[in-house]
């Protein structure tokens, strides 16, 4: 018969439920649990992204499409036959340093047919009329309506350009 004192050993093969890793493993779970539950801290939080401002549609001067050029964190328009077009989402692009830059806050119209992202195919005069693009053939016109159409695609149309002195145009 066994003695009540002596210790009762598990049977080979049986283990404990306490045993040390069975400790350790039900600590982490209870720490990963409490870290998934509790509540939450500013770090844990997810910051949602903010609405850009909503844009109106607005008419443009030359000179009033001109600040709109990227610089100083302003958006980056450009116009195309009297549609300003909001090329921000692609300010490598148009913006600063891009190789398009030059057009930022101007018509493009002329540049674009043209192929040219040169200076000399921008309109100096801020407040003289218009390039009507009247001097231009027909290979640089459907240039210019194929680019017209990827901006169509892909940019929000936020404004007109109409001349200074246009009835539209604000005084």
């Amino acid at each position: 018969m066994a003695d009540s004192t002596s210790p009762v050993t598990p049977a080979p093969g049986v283990a404990s439920i306490a045993s040390p890793i069975n400790l350790i493993l039900f600590s982490l779970f209870i720490v990963l649990v409490y870290m998934r539950l509790r509540p939450g801290s500013a770090k844990s939080k997810a910051v949602l992204p903010t609405a850009p401002p909503p844009t109106v549609f607005k008419i443009f001067t030359p000179k009033q499409l001109l600040p709109n050029n990227g610089l100083d964190g302003q958006p980056v328009y450009l116009a195309v036959r009297g549609r300003v077009f909001d090329v921000s989402p692609g300010r490598n692009f148009y913006g600063p340093g891009g190789p398009y830059a030059n057009f930022a806050g101007r018509d493009a119209s002329r540049g674009l047919a043209c192929g040219s992202f040169d200076v000399e195919m921008l309109t100096e005069d801020l407040d003289g009329p218009l390039d009507k693009l009247e001097d231009l053939g027909a290979e640089e016109l459907e240039a210019l309506r194929g680019w017209e159409e990827r901006f169509l695609e892909k940019y929000m149309v936020v404004g007109k350009l109409v001349e200074k002195g246009h009835p539209e145009a604000d005084p």
